[in-house]
């Protein structure tokens, strides 16, 4: 037997009894049968909008054998005032209702099994939910009860399913649309949509959802007003728009709605935390939360219980396993992040967020190159993919008007190592040339900037390289920065290699090699340059430019640059290879990659001394003799970039 509200929760109890409206929660259905069937207490928890009643309405009404004879359900309206004992009022209400002796519970002689109890949106009530439930299940064995709620009861005999947003990608060896590019096209069939849809703009949808199914069935709605296409253009902009005229039950008329249900049960310091972390494009740890949302009115201590509560809630997503060796990271729902975006802005505390945003980037930047300069080049680089979607957000802001420009060209230039040696030189070149444009001309930061815009763009644009240089130069001598005048030398021999000048090369690479200080950060160690002057010397004098690799593999830094060490081992192995000595430029070209996938992630590196390793082995000359392996020229530049100089200035171009 079931008790029902009237209007719209009426439509919504009637629309998907028996599971047949259900899309892409075959499994989860299943689960949550087996579970009801044997536990007393199961929660489904889960987001907003994930389908949670749905799913419970499958399960207790489906025509298959069930161990309970009555159904009861209790459901937490929309606008219901929340008072002293009102859950426990309705569930006497209901089980009276349905035909349940002695009032409000079954009688203790009831059959195990006899009564099924849905508490069905709970989250108003979530305290004295507990306390009734307990109570029920202590006083009468007869009753089992299901729960739908964002989080768990925390009961110890509860057995909670946890539902996530639908997969946004086909399952592997599984043909057809994903679960959740499924429901938006069927959802958009019953509306009357009849075009034939694109696949990749609608897997692009359902990306930029999330995979949330009220999201999905929301923007299904649209599909009359707009392509699909325009559809993922709008959402891209924001989600919290999306509406429906008719909606099953009240608070999901709109996304914005459904989120705003979630924000009214949050306390004063959980809001503030939720808007204040709005600012996160990615992933982020307890640390960075603590200082972004922490002020005058938010005290450090109390950010990491508002984590925990927005996490058990579904506004963010938990990355990791607690007790594990890296530290949990949280992510922000995209529709949660757009809902506290604009509270953000309503409450007029955007500027001073973003403030303390682009300091903490700032600083992620500067603690990922002393990273890299310490010998920790591997943890260096997943620092920067760990918080590579907050700094390209960094970057953007900045770029068009919104940021803090020099904040964000400090955080570039710390980053020159991710854009050079982990083959990201054409993304970091254009973000330098938009960010100088935005700085102050008068700035320290500039001459830096052009050196590295200069050095990655140097084998696609060599003429504005070499622009670039002749602007940086002056600044540098007038600030007597040695290290940025040795770098700007180094990528000089860069340029005069690609014209095919050795003999200017080899000047400029030992004047970098002399000029840059060990040690300097913010650029490659003098080991670099010597290796790059080995490469040059080996074409007409090997045993210099053995000297000159032994001279590099000597250096301080390279004990602690990985990639620096690889270079010289590789200069190197080729002047070996070029006196003839082709054992020991093999062997030396084997524990130099060994050493190097050991140590980091240097994909072009790694490529040069696997090229010349293939150089190295006797059947690949034509005669049997030692050869110039034919190596793709080692420089930060994409594929497609400039046209390729002499193959054996593979690492002279860096």
């Amino acid at each position: 037997m079931w008790t029902r509200g009237e209007g719209h929760d009426a439509r919504f109890v009637g629309g998907f009894q028996d599971g047949r409206d259900l899309v892409g929660r075959d499994g989860e259905f299943a689960e949550l049968r087996r579970a009801v069937s044997g536990h007393r207490l199961v929660t489904v928890t889960g987001a907003a909008g994930t389908g949670k009643s749905r799913l419970a309405l499958a399960a207790v009404t489906s025509p298959l054998d069930s161990p309970w004879r009555t159904v009861v359900r209790v459901r937490w309206h929309d606008g219901i005032p929340v008072g002293r004992r009102a859950l426990t009022a309705r569930v006497e209400r209901a089980l009276s209702g349905a035909g349940v002796p002695d009032g409000a519970l079954p009688p203790r002689t009831a059959p195990a099994g006899d009564v099924l109890l849905l508490l069905d949106d709970v989250d108003p009530v979530h305290t004295e939910c507990i306390g009734l439930v307990q109570t029920l299940l202590m006083a009468r064995p007869g009753v089992r009860i299901l729960v739908t709620s964002r989080r768990p009861l925390g009961l110890g005999d509860e057995d909670v399913i946890r539902l996530a947003p639908l997969p946004v990608e086909a399952a592997p060896g599984r043909a057809g649309p994903s679960p959740a590019a499924e429901l938006l096209v069927s959802r958009a069939r019953e509306r009357g949509w009849r075009e034939d849809p694109d696949p990749a703009a609608v897997a692009r949808v359902c990306r930029l959802l999330e995979g949330v199914p009220l999201a999905l069935e929301l923007a299904a709605g649209r599909l009359g007003e707009w392509t699909t296409e325009q559809l993922a253009d709008h959402l891209a902009a924001g989600q919290c728009r999306l509406a429906d005229p008719a909606p099953l039950l009240l608070r999901h008329r709109t996304l914005r709605a459904a989120i705003g249900a979630v924000h009214a049960l949050c306390d004063p310091a959980q809001r503030r935390v939720w808007r204040r972390l709005s600012v996160f494009a990615g992933p982020f740890t307890e640390a960075a939360a603590v200082f972004v949302c922490s002020g005058s009115d938010l005290a450090p201590h109390e950010v990491p219980p508002a984590l925990a509560t927005l996490g058990a809630t579904g506004v963010l997503q938990v990355l990791g396993d607690a007790g594990a060796v890296r530290p949990l990271r949280y992510r922000m729902a995209r529709a949660a992040r757009d809902f506290g975006t604009e509270r953000l802005a309503a409450a007029g505390e955007r500027p001073v967020t973003r403030d303390r945003h682009a300091l903490h980037l700032r600083g992620v930047a500067g603690v990922a190159e002393t990273l890299w300069n310490t010998g920790l080049q591997r943890q260096a680089l997943q620092t920067v993919e760990d918080e590579h979607e907050d700094l390209l957000a960094l970057v953007r802001r900045a770029e068009d008007g919104t940021g803090h420009p020099e904040t964000a060209l400090e955080a570039v230039l710390h980053l020159w190592f991710w854009w050079a040696v982990h083959d990201h030189a054409r993304e970091g070149d254009d973000h330098l040339r938009l960010l100088l444009a935005r700085v102050a001309a008068d700035s320290p930061l500039v001459a830096r900037g052009r050196w590295l815009a200069a050095w990655l763009g140097a084998a696609r644009d060599p003429r504005t390289a070499h622009r670039l240089l002749s602007l940086a130069w002056p600044a540098a001598v007038l600030a007597g920065d040695d290290a940025l005048l040795g770098r700007i030398a180094h990528v000089h021999g860069t340029l005069a290699w690609q014209r095919q000048d050795p003999e200017s090369a080899a000047a400029y690479y030992r004047q970098a090699a002399d000029t840059t200080p060990s040690g300097a950060p913010g650029g490659p160690s003098p080991a670099v340059s010597l290796a790059a002057l080995a490469v040059v010397q080996a074409h007409h004098a090997p045993e210099a430019a053995a000297r000159t690799a032994d001279r590099a593999l000597a250096q301080p830094s390279c004990a602690n640059d990985a990639w620096a060490a690889a270079l010289a081992q590789y200069a190197r192995a080729l002047a070996d290879l070029r006196a003839g000595r082709l054992g020991r430029a093999r062997h030396r070209a084997r524990r130099a990659l060994a050493d190097l996938e050991a140590r980091v992630e240097a994909p072009r590196a790694r490529r040069a001394l696997r090229l010349l390793l293939a150089a190295c082995d006797p059947a690949t000359t034509a005669t049997g003799a030692p050869a110039a392996p034919h190596l793709r020229p080692h420089v930060p530049v994409p594929r497609g970039g400039a046209q390729t100089p002499p193959t054996t200035a593979s690492l002279a171009q860096r």
